[in-house]
């Protein structure tokens, strides 16, 4: 796959909020990921019904939605090889109670509510999440001087 992936990350308004931002990006920028674009917003209701549409028949998407417009969110785009799927594991499962220790929801969360991160769960989606937080030109794709020291050259 390309090292050009790209992948969608929000920090939900609890993991702001009790200041893991620095830590999460650590987490990614370890692992060999370059942010490609990063902004605190707010983006209110309806911003947050198109991101969660999939969802819009489940029984806690009101709450969803309320607690996901109840403070802001870092929103952020990671690029490398991999990154949907990579991304995935560096957060752990939905339920952090079945994420294991090493994982952002596994050291950070406790409940399912309260997951501190949303990740793309498909390239597609990211595309499409990457499109509706993001205007193009607030992306920047670069090769970092460390790549050949992350990447295998094939």
């Amino acid at each position: 796959m390309s090292s050009n992936e790209q992948t969608f990350i929000a920090i939900k308004p609890d993991g702001v909020q009790r200041g893991l931002v620095g830590p999460i990006i650590s987490r990614f920028e370890t692992k060999g990921f370059r942010l490609s674009a990063i902004k605190m917003c707010q983006p209110g209701q309806e911003h947050l019904e198109k991101h969660y549409s999939d969802l819009s028949d489940k029984p806690f998407f009101r709450g969803l939605i309320s607690y996901m417009n109840s403070g802001p969110i870092c929103a952020m785009v990671w690029e490398g090889r991999d990154a949907v799927k990579t991304g995935r594991v560096l957060l752990g499962a939905t339920n952090p109670a079945a994420s294991s220790p090493g994982t952002i929801r596994g050291d950070f969360a406790i409940d399912v509510g309260r997951n501190v991160c949303h990740g793309s769960d498909s390239v597609e989606n990211a595309q499409k999440e990457i499109a509706l937080w993001f205007k193009k030109d607030e992306l920047t794709s670069w090769k970092s001087a460390q790549n050949d020291w992350i990447y295998e050259k094939p």
